[in-house]
């Protein structure tokens, strides 16, 4: 291939502005393709953002002869499905986060991926991001020495009636779709972080509970990891406090100072060494999928390594399970 001519499948919200206009503004892609199972919505997607076809079936996307590559950006209970098909196919696909709703069914992707010898990278994309990778550099370069430990807290405000009907959050609290609720929908950028930053996983566990029965989630979650290189790792995430305990704040702890960071909000790193604080800010790009998207086009077309494999997504899978099960 010369050139990657994506299909989406699943051209919702996410795909607006996040990741789907960046599809025409890498070297050698283009988008050429949508699908929705609500074929209006389709046809207004591509109308809207001038994509030549839309489809309200993914068979068809999929067999298009015009579509080289398929970004899948459904709920994540029908990932699987489609990363088979399009693989079958024999179309490399990128698969939004998070990879799938177990461990169990990432592996089997990861083995379909093994076996046809077609590509597969997930979109763990704050990999490509200036802002974090800037974070691993720091982390490389040993600017806190050797790594301690690190500790993550989330909290969000418990959302209201009038919230949860919305069609956004619908499937992202029922874990048939989602896997397990908003903590399956966010925590996988902030864990594959850590994954990207500390490397391979020697043990974790956790435990979760459903405390407000608004939906039906767990709306905490409590995990530990230790990593093979010998950091260990703390997160809580709590879906149901209270606005002004809204909370996004993770700390990595070294032998000669830290760094602070948010993984939504503001992108500001504070670097504590020696007494001091450095703030070190950063602009968020305007489609914060396209660093990403550039290295995955680049190795679809063989000009670089694999910015996430099917691999580490099943590693983030098997972090979310060892979080959540009961």
């Amino acid at each position: 291939m010369k050139e990657i001519k994506w299909g989406i499948i699943g051209c919702g919200a996410v795909t607006e502005v996040k990741s789907g206009p960046a599809f025409n503004k890498v070297k050698n892609s283009s988008l050429v393709a949508v699908m929705r199972r609500n074929g209006e919505k389709a046809r207004d997607y591509a109308k809207r953002h001038r994509v030549p076809k839309w489809y309200d079936d993914a068979t068809r996307l999929i067999n298009d002869k015009d579509v080289n590559a398929i970004y899948i950006a459904t709920p994540p209970s029908s990932h699987e499905a489609y990363a088979m098909a399009a693989m079958q196919a024999g179309k490399p696909v990128y698969v939004e986060k998070p990879m799938t709703i177990n461990s169990s069914s990432a592996i089997r992707m990861v083995e379909t991926a093994n076996n046809t010898g077609i590509k597969m990278c997930i979109a763990h994309y704050r990999r490509g991001q200036p802002y974090f990778n800037k974070i691993k550099q720091l982390i490389d370069d040993k600017i806190i020495g050797e790594l301690r430990f690190a500790n993550l807290n989330f909290y969000k405000k418990l959302l209201s009636k009038e919230e949860l009907e919305l069609t956004g959050n619908k499937w992202r609290v029922d874990s048939t779709m989602s896997g397990g609720g908003l903590f399956h929908d966010l925590a996988p950028h902030q864990l594959d972080l850590m994954y990207y930053y500390f490397g391979d996983v020697e043990y974790s566990k956790g435990i979760s509970t459903n405390q407000s029965h608004t939906y039906n989630a767990d709306d905490v979650v409590s995990g530990n990891i230790l990593f093979k290189n010998g950091t260990i790792f703390d997160g809580l995430w709590c879906f149901n406090t209270n606005k002004e305990n809204q909370k996004d704040i993770c700390e990595i702890v070294g032998s000669e100072g830290s760094i602070s960071f948010s993984v939504f909000g503001e992108q500001k790193i504070f670097l504590t060494k020696n007494g001091t604080t450095e703030v070190i800010a950063f602009t968020p790009p305007q489609h914060v999928q396209q660093p990403m998207i550039e290295k995955v086009v680049e190795y679809f077309l063989d000009l670089g390594p694999n910015p996430c494999s099917g691999h580490d997504g099943a590693e983030i899978m098997k972090l979310l399970d060892s979080f959540t099960a009961k």
